[in-house]
């Protein structure tokens, strides 16, 4: 068996197992310390906000509090085999990041070559950004998933715990543009590292032979950086077994069903993106796209699991370059993805922002719907290092539009199974966008199919 498809076994492996593990905790504590009342100490406690968390953490909970407190320190334990493997992800992140562009800027020559492709980059996230907001538009309209809950308003004052991501335009352009390299590394602010790396980049090419020694230098970091995420994903399975482990201790099997509808319809959409993806895919890249999916199932599946696109990265990078892309167009178009081509999260956006307003009977007009489409496409980029990026967004976009921001909370005890799906799209689409851009610029080069085999 090849080296990829052991590493997607054992992964596949350690969901189910994952699963299982987390599945007989939650039962075991569950009946041994029985259910409470939750939700109604909740309601009881909080006036109206407890209408709509008392309906959450009545439906997910059904455990006393010794029990629970049991379950949460498994949880935590269990949890520090996916806190080290996504630290270790992290700590590869900016090296890999500043080296792969660097060296693609500074072999793509000069400042002309590095604005053509950037145009077409920027032409083709702006996009699949419309697109993916606009189907999950369209699709949250057509199925009405929030129509059936008809909760009532929530006190004005009430808070979801998520904070608003800042609308300013100087907030925006501050986290653009980094006043310390050193800071922006140290706390994976890939857009940041981004906007230095492409003037380094363009520099180390206008110095001539004196950046050559340079070019050399972080051509040779990079495939060190690659060796070491070889090491590391090595760890994936346990990483994966973790996450699940702990989610499904805490929150059981019956959130699956408690919030079936609603999950159900979003993986829909998702997977009605997917398909869009790869319909324009197949226009440009031909029946090459079947062999794009193939190669990258491995990143997919690991976003999926870790619920983190980050974590699938530097595999992604690799599977791309197998595929007979340019390096030096990887290395640019990958990194400018992470922060401006989150399809996933792109689509989940409106969904989630109208699916609340529909929970509390809320009607957005036609306008008002475009309108917060717009302000999304805006607001939604470059935050990808921050914390919940999803929910922080929609939160400023709820608080925008007077819908109460209370509703996140209906949200946060799933958002961990809706990232997954998040992740892995965010891969498919930052794979198509590198793909699609490398055949442009005539540099997707032709892989044998006995070539693909062997990898």
């Amino acid at each position: 068996m090849k080296r990829s498809n052991r590493l997607t076994l054992f992964i596949f492996i350690a969901m189910v197992l994952g699963i299982l593990t987390g599945y007989i905790v939650n039962v075991s504590y569950t009946d041994t310390y029985g259910g409470g009342n939750a939700g109604q100490m909740v309601s009881a406690d909080n006036g109206s906000l407890g209408n709509t968390a008392g309906y959450i953490i009545g439906l997910s909970t059904g455990k006393g509090s010794t029990g629970e407190a049991t379950i949460r320190k498994f949880a935590d334990n269990i949890s520090i085999l996916t806190d080290i493997f996504l630290r270790l992800v992290k700590m590869i992140i900016a090296p890999l990041v500043f080296s792969t562009l660097v060296v693609g800027v500074a072999k793509l020559g000069d400042i002309k070559a590095v604005g053509r492709i950037g145009g077409k980059t920027m032409l083709w996230f702006i996009s699949a950004t419309f697109i993916s907001l606009f189907l999950g538009l369209m699709l949250v309209n057509i199925l009405q998933p929030g129509h059936s809950l008809n909760l009532p308003i929530p006190d004005s004052h009430a808070s979801s715990g998520v904070a608003a991501a800042a609308m300013t335009l100087k907030g925006f352009f501050q986290h653009v543009f980094p006043d310390s390299v050193i800071d922006a590394m140290a706390h994976n602010e890939i857009l940041q590292i981004v906007v230095f790396s492409l003037f380094f980049g363009v520099a180390t090419a206008a110095v001539g032979e004196f950046g050559a020694v340079v070019v050399k230098f972080m051509d040779s970091v990079a495939h060190i950086m690659l060796k070491v995420t070889g090491y590391v994903m090595n760890f994936a399975p346990f990483a994966v077994f973790g996450a699940m482990a702990a989610i499904i201790s805490q929150k059981g099997l019956t959130i699956l069903l408690t919030y079936g509808k609603f999950i159900g319809q979003f993986y829909m959409g998702l997977v009605t993106l997917w398909i869009v993806l790869a319909l324009v895919g197949f226009l440009i890249l031909g029946r090459r796209v079947f062999t794009l999916l193939g190669l990258i199932k491995d990143p997919l599946l690991l976003a999926f699991s870790t619920a983190s696109s980050e974590a699938a990265y530097p595999r992604t990078m690799e599977e791309l370059e197998k595929f007979g892309c340019d390096n030096r167009i990887v290395s640019f178009v990958l990194p400018l993805g992470y922060s401006f081509n989150l399809d996933g999260s792109m689509m989940y956006m409106t969904f989630a922002s109208l699916f609340i307003a529909q929970a509390y009977n809320m009607h957005l007009g036609f306008e008002q719907q475009i309108s917060m489409l717009l302000v999304l496409m805006i607001t939604s980029k470059g935050i990808a290092g921050v914390p919940r990026a999803s929910l922080v967004v929609i939160a400023g976009t709820l608080s925008m539009f007077n819908i109460p921001e209370a509703g996140l909370l209906l949200l946060l005890g799933v958002d961990h199974l809706l990232d997954m799906g998040r992740s892995a799209t965010n891969v498919i689409g930052n794979a198509m966008a590198t793909a699609v851009v490398s055949k442009w610029e005539n540099s997707l080069a032709d892989v044998p199919a006995s070539q693909l085999k062997e990898v």
